[in-house]
C-alpha cells in the first residue's frame, strides 16, 4: 500500500496527523529560511557555480521563480529581524504576511507589529498596514475584461503620466465594466502551443513611439505591419549591433591595430573567446556544475593584468560579473576588493556630482531666454553626460533640446524660436 493512500485511517487520526504535519511544515519553513539566509549572506552559491541566490534556488533547489523570490526576501528580512523566524515556526505569521510586513519592520517595532499582525489573513494585514501608513489615492492601471453586452459602449480615457495604459470606464448611464485584473509588474512570456508564445508587457509612450517608427521603416519588407514580424526583424538588427559591440562580431574581420594597454582586448581575441566559451560563464564548481549565466558577461584574465597577465586567447575567459568578482577576491583577497569597490563608488559619485554641478551652470542663461524652471532643469540634465565640455557648448546642447533646429532670438521676448 502506498504511503500516500490514507483511506485506512480513522477520522480522528487523519485530523491529528494533519495538524502535526502543518506544525512540522511551519517549523521546517522557519529552519529553511534560516539556512537560505545564511547561504545568501556567505554567498555560498558563488563557488557552487551560480551567479545569484535566485539562480541557486531555482536551478539547484528546484524552487519555482515565485517560490524562490518569496523565500529569499523573507529569509533576508528574517535574518535582520530574527523574531520573524519564531513567528513563522509557531504559525503566527505566514510567508505572505512576512513579505507584506518586510518594508515596515524594524528592530524597534518588530515585536509590536508582529503581535498585531499574527493569525491574520493577507487581506487583513494589508488593511492593517494601510491604516498605519495611508497612501494617497492613485488612478490604478488595469486591464478591463468586459462582461457587458456588445451594444454597451465603453469610453477609453488615458491615465496621467507617460507610459500609462488606457483605462476603460463605462460612459454615463452605462453599466460598469466587468472584472478587472491588475497589470502584472513584470513582463511575461507565456507558451500557448509548440514553439508559439504570447508576450505581455506594459510599454511607455516613448517605447510605443519607437515601435511604431520601426514598423514604418520596415513597411517595405513587412507591409502588413505584423508586430511579431517587426519585433523579429528589430531583434535581429539589435543582436547584430550588440554582438559587434560586445565581442567584435563581424563578417569581415580586419587586422587589429597594436595597442599599448595591457587591459585592451583585441577584437579578434574577443571573437575567439566568445565562440570558444559559447557566450556563457565558464566558472565550474568543485562538483562540476558550470554556471549557466549568459548575462552581465565579462572578459576575465586567468592571470591578472596586475601580475603580468596578457590579453591573449589562452589567458582570457568569459565570466559573469558575480564569478569575475569571485575570482578577483580569490586572487587579491576580499578586504582588498571591498576597498577597491568602495573607492570606485566614491569616485563615480564624485564624478556624478561634478557633472550635475557643471550642468546646472546653463540654467541662468536659459532662464534669461524666458524658459520656465522645469524646462531649464530638463535641458540641464541633458548636459550631465558632457561635464568636461565648455559652457558655450553645454548651452548650445541645452538649447538644442529646448528648441530643435536653428535657434533665433525674438527681439521682443528674447525667446528662441522653437522654445516652449
Amino acid at each position: 500500500m502506498s504511503k500516500y493512500s490514507l483511506t485506512h485511517l480513522t477520522d480522528g487520526t487523519l485530523l491529528r496527523d494533519l495538524t502535526a504535519l502543518v506544525a512540522r511544515e511551519r517549523a521546517n519553513t522557519a529552519e529553511l529560511l534560516a539556512h537560505l539566509a545564511e547561504v545568501d549572506a556567505r554567498r555560498l552559491y558563488v563557488p557552487a557555480g551560480y551567479s545569484s541566490m535566485h539562480a541557486y534556488c531555482e536551478e539547484e533547489l528546484g524552487f519555482s521563480e515565485d517560490a524562490a523570490n518569496k523565500r529569499i526576501r523573507a529569509a533576508r528580512r528574517a535574518r535582520e529581524v530574527p523574531l520573524l523566524f519564531a513567528a513563522i515556526a509557531d504559525g503566527r505569521l505566514h510567508l505572505s504576511g512576512v513579505i507584506l510586513l518586510a518594508s515596515y519592520l524594524t528592530l524597534d517595532n518588530a515585536d509590536e507589529l508582529i503581535r498585531v499582525a499574527e493569525k491574520k489573513s493577507k487581506a487583513a494585514i494589508e488593511a492593517l498596514l494601510a491604516g498605519r501608513r495611508p497612501r494617497s489615492e492613485e488612478l490604478p492601471m488595469v486591464e478591463t475584461i468586459s462582461a457587458q453586452a456588445p451594444s454597451e459602449s465603453v469610453e477609453t480615457v488615458e491615465t496621467a503620466g507617460a507610459g500609462s495604459t488606457p483605462i476603460a470606464r463605462a460612459t454615463r448611464n452605462q453599466p460598469a465594466p466587468g472584472p478587472v485584473a491588475a497589470i502584472p509588474r513584470r513582463s511575461r512570456v507565456e507558451p500557448i502551443a509548440r514553439d508559439r508564445y504570447v508576450l505581455r508587457a506594459c510599454l511607455g509612450q516613448a517605447t510605443l513611439d519607437k515601435l511604431n517608427r520601426a514598423r514604418s521603416l520596415l513597411s517595405h519588407k513587412i507591409p502588413n505591419g505584423d508586430l511579431s514580424a517587426v519585433l523579429d526583424r528589430v531583434l535581429d538588427l539589435a543582436i547584430e549591433s550588440l554582438e559587434k559591440r560586445k565581442f567584435a562580431a563581424t563578417r569581415e574581420p580586419r587586422k587589429t591595430r597594436a595597442t599599448r594597454s595591457a587591459r585592451h582586448v583585441p577584437a579578434e581575441v574577443k571573437r575567439a573567446i566568445w565562440e570558444r566559451d559559447r557566450g556563457q560563464c565558464t566558472f565550474v564548481s568543485d562538483s562540476g556544475h558550470r554556471c549557466t549565466s549568459r548575462t552581465l558577461l565579462e572578459f576575465d584574465h586567468v592571470t591578472p593584468v596586475a601580475r603580468g597577465g596578457r590579453a591573449s586567447i589562452d589567458n582570457l575567459r568569459l565570466r559573469c560579473r558575480t564569478h569575475n568578482r569571485h575570482e578577483a577576491e580569490l586572487a587579491f583577497g576580499k578586504e582588498f576588493m571591498r576597498r577597491k569597490r568602495q573607492e570606485a563608488i566614491a569616485k563615480a559619485e564624485a564624478q556624478r556630482q561634478h557633472a550635475k554641478q557643471q550642468a546646472q551652470e546653463v540654467i541662468p542663461y536659459l532662464r534669461k531666454l524666458g524658459y520656465r524652471a522645469d524646462q531649464t532643469r530638463e535641458a540641464a540634465a541633458r548636459c550631465e553626460a558632457i561635464p568636461d565640455a565648455g559652457l558655450e557648448e553645454r548651452v548650445k546642447i541645452a538649447l538644442g533640446y529646448l528648441a530643435p533646429g536653428a535657434v533665433t532670438l525674438r527681439p521682443a521676448t528674447a525667446q528662441p524660436v522653437g522654445g516652449t
